[in-house]
């Protein structure tokens, strides 16, 4: 993954599904390797819901959950670690998934 704020800009995750629901939910909990090959997870979790909005329509609510966080992370990483463009952009980036994967199902 690549994000400017992050302190090495590229950097690798390891994600555990949380709720594996299709078509209505996907949630996971991102972690990351802690060097000495385990790896851990902080507690933040993505959550997307799906609900139809029509035939070829889905209204997506995206959840950034920190409640399970530890306080001693809370006070290391500032919240939220981003801004709310970064969410906007996991959306848009979600639909733009979903149309190319549309699009090559009717090809």
């Amino acid at each position: 993954m690549y994000y400017p704020g992050h302190p090495d800009g590229t950097y690798q995750m390891a994600n555990r599904v949380e709720v594996f629901d299709p078509p209505n939910t996907i949630s996971w909990e991102p972690g990351n390797e802690d060097g000495d090959g385990t790896v851990s997870f902080p507690g933040w979790i993505w959550r997307y819901d799906l609900t139809p909005a029509g035939p070829s329509n889905s209204t997506v609510t995206l959840t950034y959950d920190w409640s399970a966080v530890p306080h001693p992370i809370r006070g290391h990483i500032a919240f939220p670690p981003f801004p709310p463009e970064h969410l906007e952009n996991s959306l848009a980036h979600l639909a733009e998934q979903l149309d190319a994967t549309t699009a090559g199902a009717r090809d």
